[in-house]
């Protein structure tokens, strides 16, 4: 690539980023009501994307082979558990993939 083309890739990259979190703001404006439709994918959306994620990252588990999915199931139940225990995300994502390394790593 020369270094135009670097250039307008940055440059492109840059303003989409900027319209996608900008947009929302001019569309939406204070003094207008949300449409019931934007609260509802508001909450809606987060847990279908998490759904989403789990179901992506299970999709080459073989229940017939290998460790079985113990270690995915493990690490679910985990995740799980941390998120209903102390309600902090990122603690239970990231406990969650510890756990899951560590099994990995031991007992596969």
């Amino acid at each position: 690539m020369t270094m135009l083309e670097q250039a307008v890739t940055i440059a492109l990259c840059a303003l989409g980023t900027m319209a996608t979190r900008f947009l929302p703001f001019l569309a939406f404006s204070e003094k207008r009501r949300t449409p019931q439709y934007v609260q509802y994918l508001g909450k809606a959306l987060p847990g279908a994307v998490f759904a989403l994620l789990v179901v992506y990252c299970l999709r080459g588990v073989n229940v017939f082979a290998g460790s079985h999915g113990i270690p995915e199931a493990a690490a679910i139940a985990v995740t799980a558990l941390l998120h209903l225990w102390k309600r902090r995300m990122l603690l239970s994502i990231a406990g969650g993939t510890i756990f899951y390394m560590i099994l990995i790593q031991v007992f596969c």
